[in-house]
């Protein structure tokens, strides 16, 4: 059909012009977007009802869009706005408590608590980026790390750059493990209806086996370059205090009780019915009531930029199912692995990190939720055995390079602008082994207990 290969085109095109990121890539799919809308839509299929269905704007009317009771349903296809509302929401709270130092303040203070010792600050950073990216978009989470580590390191004299690339892993890493740690996760829990409790249950096992090994692997890696005789003499008089990090004491105890309650809310939202999209609008509005006077900047910081690619994104990605593409493309997969389980399971997983090494892992994961969904249907396979190794594959994946996900290409320049620049060839050394020991646990991990 000539509306599969003008939607396969645009497809590629928009995926080629991220890949090379002369155009901001929200500009991509944007326009992108538009010709899905004008020439597959339109041109080809003449059909007002995909297009309609494609803009998904009746979903937010309905009541199981913000509250549901029992299992929660499955996104139709076209824009996901559960996830587009969500990923707004929680930008909104973290640009507050960013206004008032809230991460400057806990990664000092947990400096300060082990006494600003390298290797105990090493240890603890990783294990902080893991924790907070469970929660909060990894690219925050490194933007203030890498940001403070580098501050560390001017005082206490060691190279930051170890901390940085060991602290960007366990970003990813930390994410994988819940629904709101990476946009992958959201996308695929919005769109087929999985708590945050699932994944806890399921990636986080997985990544919490991960983060113990992942650990072990860094410290192997930069025990020399962190051993205390390759550190200058440091007077104590020059640490840091945690306490003049916070700009705002009021905002600041404020702040923490929204994230909290954030937490809460998303770790039982399966029992209170509350979905994922009232979550982060009752979460983003009431961060922008609580910043005062702050308002203005925070809303002037948010990045819109992002929220406007997930839209274009989803559109193009619409045009895929709308024109049954997607479901020729699972098809021959499922052709391909003869209906073994544990092929499908391998292939998603290696090819999924491999992709995901050096493409944009989000248009990449929402690209292959039909492909998995129609799989389900057509081979029987388990459709949340599927689900985990395509979080685990992309999410993970991305850690390879330093332009795999964006808490890489943030962390790398953060260096780079405080003159520690990061080489692809230092950056891969240590990050595509890593990368390759969490694919081998993820996949023999599903393996054990899946099948």
């Amino acid at each position: 059909m000539i509306s599969q290969v003008v939607a396969i085109m645009i497809f590629v095109v928009m995926f080629v012009l991220i890949i090379t990121d002369k155009i901001e890539r929200h500009v991509v799919t944007l326009v992108c977007g538009c010709a899905t809308l004008i020439l597959v839509f339109g041109l080809c299929m003449h059909s007002k009802e995909a297009a309609l269905e494609t803009l998904n704007l009746s979903s937010i009317v309905k009541l199981d869009f913000w509250y549901h009771v029992g299992q929660a349903s499955e996104s139709t296809s076209g824009i996901n706005w559960a996830t587009i509302i969500f990923i707004a929401g929680m930008m909104l709270m973290v640009e507050s408590m960013a206004h008032v130092g809230f991460f400057r303040w806990l990664c000092m203070t947990i400096a300060k608590m082990v006494k600003f010792k390298i290797v105990p600050v090493f240890f603890a950073f990783m294990l902080i980026s893991g924790v907070l990216s469970m929660f909060i978009d990894s690219i925050t989470v490194i933007l203030f790390l890498s940001a403070v580590t580098i501050e560390l390191a001017n005082v206490l004299k060691f190279d930051p750059i170890p901390v940085i690339l060991a602290e960007i892993f366990c970003a990813n890493l930390g994410g994988s493990a819940t629904m709101c740690g990476d946009p992958p996760n959201i996308i695929i829990g919005t769109s087929l209806g999985y708590s945050f409790s699932d994944f806890l249950t399921n990636t986080g096992v997985i990544a919490g086996i991960s983060m113990i090994v992942i650990v072990v692997f860094f410290y192997i890696c930069f025990r020399k370059e962190l051993h205390p005789d390759n550190v200058g003499p440091v007077d104590p008089s020059t640490y840091p205090e945690p306490k003049k990090m916070i700009t705002d004491k009021r905002g600041f105890i404020i702040n923490t009780v929204i994230f909290l309650l954030a937490v809460v809310l998303l770790i039982t939202h399966d029992k209170t019915g509350l979905t994922v999209a009232f979550i982060g609008a009752f979460i983003g509005t009431v961060s922008l009531l609580a910043s005062g006077k702050a308002m203005p900047k925070i809303l002037k910081n948010m990045d819109y930029k992002t929220v406007l690619f997930f839209v274009g994104l989803f559109i193009v990605v619409g045009g895929l199912e709308q024109t049954e593409v997607l479901e020729v493309a699972a098809q021959f997969i499922g052709k391909i692995s003869g209906g073994n389980m544990f092929l499908i399971v391998a292939i998603i997983i290696w090819i999924s990190g491999a992709l995901s090494a050096f493409v944009d892992n989000i248009p990449f994961a929402a690209t292959m939720i039909p492909v998995i969904k129609s799989l389900s249907v057509t081979q029987g396979f388990d459709l949340e055995v599927l689900a985990w190794s395509l979080a685990m594959g992309t999410d993970i994946g991305g850690s390879a390079t330093p332009i795999g996900a964006s808490a890489n290409v943030v962390g790398t320049s953060v260096a780079a602008k405080n003159n520690y620049p990061i080489s692809w060839g230092r950056y891969c050394k240590f990050m595509v082994p890593a990368s390759l020991i969490v694919l081998a646990i993820s996949t023999v991990g599903i393996w054990v207990r899946y099948l």
